[in-house]
């Protein structure tokens, strides 16, 4: 079961990807989370506390889902990891849409509140060192994993926008990763 805290950032999550930057706010939050007024601002005193809560939050989440997802393809091969990724885009554009939405959100709010941008890079840093690590044992170099991780940044925005919507990642997932283990 959630703690308050993280029915806050979850809530938060939810405003932020279904609506925007602009409606976010503790109040909207709270709303959310069917939690007293307040309730938010009693964790998150300002705004930028509350974006870079729910940073750290996208993060656990996101790594926990990486954890299951790994679970479930078994052993490291070729196949695995982009059967992995696939279904990572995918996942990241329709089930959970809303809190990819809320990432990118992100993004944009961290270029003007520095330690919200240091709290999505070291995320981002994070995240892509777990990704060169799995990939490494199907024999990927660092250099090409991150080109993996741009390309897959890339396909998920696109089918978010509607430019690739529907379309299975998987061909284009194969014909990069085996390109870059040529």
């Amino acid at each position: 079961m959630a703690t308050k805290r993280e029915q806050v950032l979850d809530a938060a999550i939810e405003v932020l990807g279904s609506g925007g930057s602009r409606a976010l706010t503790h109040r909207a939050v709270d709303q959310a989370a069917e939690l007293p007024a307040g309730s938010a601002s009693n964790y998150f005193r300002t705004r930028e506390a509350l974006l870079c809560g729910v940073a750290e939050r996208l993060e656990q989440r996101d790594h926990a889902d990486w954890e299951t997802l790994n679970r479930t393809l078994g052993p490291a091969t070729v196949d695995h990891l982009i059967d992995g990724l696939a279904l990572f885009v995918t996942h990241a554009t329709t089930t959970d849409a809303i809190r990819t939405r809320a990432r990118l959100a992100l993004f944009g709010e961290s270029q003007t509140m520095p330690a919200l941008h240091d709290s999505v890079q070291r995320g981002h840093r994070r995240l892509r060192t777990w990704a060169i690590e799995m990939a490494a044992s199907v024999g990927l170099t660092a250099t090409d994993t991150g080109i993996l991780v741009d390309y897959l940044d890339g396909a998920v925005v696109h089918r978010l926008t509607g430019a690739d919507r529907g379309k299975d990642p998987h061909e284009a997932l194969t014909r990069l990763t085996c390109a870059l283990l040529a």
